[in-house]
């Protein structure tokens, strides 16, 4: 089930407030482009700015639009171990099929720690992706912490934006060859199912739904040669749209087009105009424009 391009969903907005008529339009987009699985309310899902409501109402939209044809991933993470319990229950009573839960952030707990915090969400049943990105949590969950925690029933995955691609056969030793790993970082996703991985949530797939999931069926299929060329059309688009907070760019990069309007909330802003032409050059490149 949760294989390929997986999308970490923008969450459009409109005069300031979530626009639940392009978010549904965006899901159909994606569902026609090939992509795999959605994962609303991540990190580009702009889930720091959402009001509890709004966060529970973007995954319950996504879940009611997409209507099983893929999977949902819904985004529940905190550094909080009862919201996060709440979040990850909600997703399970509006019939998403995952949870991705972040490492918390912030307070850095032990690897002692983390074992509590995600063995805590495992009881609720819902299956759940590890979401492990020491750039912004400041907390690494090491490999032989997730071996522990792959041994409990619902944790299935991770999705590993470390960028270090030793980590996916690490893991497939701590944690079994059957644990799900899927990149978390557009740059090294060829290489990362090379070493064992099956997909990626990817940033980019938000503005090139088509050619990441191409990309990735060619690495799935052995096809690496093929996998590059793709990479080698996406590569720019990648560097550009993380030249600034990759929501910015990804959403700068649907404006363009016209599935949303750019909107961020603050304290994230829009793009500068060196920003703007570059993505632009690079959709160019890649084919998009």
């Amino acid at each position: 089930m949760f294989h390929g391009s997986m999308v970490a969903l923008v969450t459009p907005f409109k005069d300031g407030a979530v626009d639940f008529n392009a978010l549904k339009k965006l899901v159909e987009w994606h569902i026609a482009e090939g992509t795999t699985a959605l994962v609303p309310v991540g990190t580009t899902g702009e889930s720091p700015t959402l009001t509890h409501a709004e966060h529970e109402q973007v995954i319950k939209t996504v879940v009611t639009t997409a209507a099983g044809r893929v999977p949902v991933i819904a985004g529940a993470g905190s550094n909080n171990t009862t919201e996060a319990i709440r979040f990850v229950e909600y997703a399970k009573s509006v019939g998403a099929e995952a949870a991705l839960v972040v490492t918390p952030y912030y307070n850095k707990p032990t690897q002692r720690g983390l074992i509590a915090h995600f063995a805590a969400l495992d009881d609720i049943g819902l299956p759940i992706f590890i979401y492990n990105i020491p750039p912004r949590s400041v907390v690494d969950m090491l490999p032989a912490t997730m071996g522990e925690l792959a041994k409990l029933p619902n944790i299935i995955g991770v999705k590993d934006a470390t960028a270090d691609l030793s980590r996916v056969p690490k893991q497939r030793i701590t944690c079994g060859k059957d644990f799900i790993q899927l990149s978390g970082e557009d740059a090294t996703a060829v290489g990362f199912n090379a070493q064992g991985g099956v997909g990626c949530i990817s940033v980019t797939a938000n503005v090139a739904p088509k050619l990441c999931a191409e990309m990735q069926a060619a690495t799935l299929a052995g096809d690496y040669a093929k996998a590059l060329d793709y990479q080698d059309r996406l590569m720019p688009l990648h560097e550009a749209i993380f030249a600034e907070p990759g929501v910015c760019g990804a959403k700068y990069g649907l404006s363009l087009l016209g599935h949303c309007a750019e909107d961020v909330r603050l304290p994230l802003t829009m793009l500068t105009d060196a920003t703007k032409a570059q993505i632009e050059a690079a959709m160019r490149h890649a084919g998009l424009l």
